[in-house]
């Protein structure tokens, strides 16, 4: 399946690459847009020391976690979440009679170049956190293990929101608001928000575990919510939890399809 994906991939990133200057401008325009977030965070701490009680390195090592960790989960199987589009114009159809699974086509469907951007700027900006930072090695083994959860957690929210589509047509909206909106959210302390909307991304839809519960072991910090200590070591148990659910939402809605009619 990896064989295939990168085949696909490497087809479509040829294809793009016929026009090297719209290329250039993408990319570009895509590194522009994602250092706009990074200027805010410097305008916020341009007026203030902390932020939800958090450093600006602490900060920073949220956001790039964050961003690493969506970034990788966007440039693989984003496209999942497109899956209305598909099922409008009746291309989905031709997927599933070709012999390579449907989600691993809508996955790398116009794979391009300039998704590495966004990869790109979310590891220089935790790389200048990690540095700024003290994290003994006895805490800096979670880093990885976070940002591999993350994208696990990540591409599940992908897999659920293009699922739904199956049902609601129009949905790619109400999707965004958990998968880019998602995204958005854990750039940030949660301890910024209310405690109801903490709660709810810790036991409801678990972003909280992308990086925030375990964040909390890394920079050896208190919960603000006092919420148990456990929790700080659970994103492997909600990654695999929330990629169930994924998986058995995706063949579902494979199962009540019944292609578009026409």
């Amino acid at each position: 399946m990896v064989r295939i994906y990168a085949l696909l991939a490497w087809t479509w990133m040829r294809a793009s690459a016929q026009y090297p200057v719209s290329l250039a401008l993408l990319t570009l325009g895509s590194l522009t847009v994602n250092a706009l977030d990074i200027l805010a965070i410097w305008v916020i701490f341009s007026h203030t020391t902390t932020l939800g009680g958090f450093t600006l390195p602490e900060v920073m090592f949220l956001y790039g976690t964050a961003g690493v960790s969506f970034a990788v989960a966007d440039m693989l199987f984003g496209n999942v979440d497109r899956l209305s589009t598909h099922i409008k114009s009746g291309s989905f159809d031709i997927m599933l009679i070709r012999p390579a699974a449907a989600f691993l086509q809508m996955a790398v469907d116009r794979f391009n170049v300039q998704r590495f951007g966004r990869i790109t700027q979310a590891a220089v900006v935790l790389g200048l956190a990690l540095a700024g930072l003290d994290v003994p090695w006895s805490r800096a083994w979670m880093i990885p293990v976070m940002i591999v959860c993350g994208v696990v957690i990540f591409t599940s929210i992908f897999a659920i929101a293009g699922a739904v589509q199956f049902l609601l047509i129009n949905a790619p909206e109400v999707a965004n608001a958990f998968t880019y909106g998602g995204s958005s959210l854990t750039q940030y302390p949660l301890s910024v928000y209310g405690s109801e909307l903490v709660r709810a991304v810790t036991f409801v839809v678990p972003l909280a575990f992308v990086n925030w519960q375990p964040a909390l072991l890394v920079l050896g910090r208190d919960d603000p919510l006092g919420l148990p200590h456990w929790l700080r070591y659970a994103s492997p148990l909600a990654a695999v939890a929330l990629a169930t659910v994924a998986v058995l939402a995706w063949r579902a809605g494979i199962r009540r399809y019944r292609s578009t009619g026409s």
